[in-house]
Parts: C-alpha cells; structure tokens; sequence
C-alpha cells in the first residue's frame, strides 16, 4: 500500500495544487483516464470546503490529504481540524461552523451556510460513487475512492 500525504495551510490558492498532486497520484495508481477528472473535481470541493471550515473557525492547523493505493482502489481522504458535532464533515445544522468566510452569526439563520456545506457534499456524492463523510475527535473527514485497473507491464 503506497500513501502520500498532503498538508497544507487553509489558503483556497492551495486547493489547485491539492487537485493537481491527487490527479497525478491516481494516475500512477491506476484509476481510468476518464475518472481522472472527477477526482479532481472532487478532490477540489472536499479541499475548497476544508479551507472554508479551517477559515471559519479560525484554525491554524494545515488541511489534510492523504492519498492511498491499495491492490484494487485507490482512496483519498480530506481531513479539516473542525472537531466537535456543531462542524467538520458532517451535515451541517447551522452553526457558526458551518459559516462561510466572512458570514456573521446573523447570515446563519436563513440557512445559507447549511444550503452550501450541503450542496458541496451533493457535488461531492454525484463525482464520486464510493464516499463517506465522518466526523471526530480529530476534525471532519471525507474518504472517496475509485476502482483501479491492474498495472500493465511495460515491455
């Protein structure tokens, strides 16, 4: 099982570059050509939401992204700092967690904030087949993954 990890600080100009280390590492592991654009898609709006929550609540711990290739899958897992049941992953409830930047505790009760978090994850849940949305002591996260082919041997 090969892992890269990926970490860094709560900036969106970094989620390009999340999106293109995720698209070349699902290359090398084997995931079809023609997926290669829903994982970066996905990989964008699970890192884009991260950011969002890191900037929301003030936390200065880096975004976190791990990329695995097992035998037949390859996975990607998108950690946020946000710990708790009012953030993170989860489904939100309209909280001050769940707050874009910039959004005061007012904006959050017309449900603005609760409409976005949960249209990222639709985006997310129509990208990619395999997903799952947790939260925990240790913040959000959202695992996807996608089916691999074997390595061809290269004469």
């Amino acid at each position: 099982m090969a892992t890269v990890e990926l970490r860094f600080s709560a900036q969106p100009e970094h989620v390009r570059t999340a999106r293109l280390v995720a698209a070349a590492v699902a290359r090398r592991a084997g995931v079809d050509e023609a997926v290669l654009d829903e994982v970066r898609l996905a990989v964008g709006e699970a890192c884009s939401r991260a950011v969002g929550l890191h900037r929301s609540h003030g936390i200065t711990a880096p975004v976190r992204v791990v990329l695995t290739e097992e035998e037949k899958n390859f996975s990607i897992e998108v950690g946020d700092g946000v710990t708790g049941t009012g953030g993170g992953a989860g489904t939100g409830g309209g909280t001050a967690s769940d707050a874009p930047e910039g959004a005061s505790s007012g904006d959050l009760y017309d449900g603005d904030a609760e409409g976005e978090d949960e249209m990222g994850l639709a985006v997310i849940s129509g990208l990619v087949d395999d997903v799952e949305v947790t939260t925990g002591d240790d913040g959000g996260v959202i695992r996807m993954s996608w089916p691999t082919a074997p390595a061809v041997a290269m004469p």
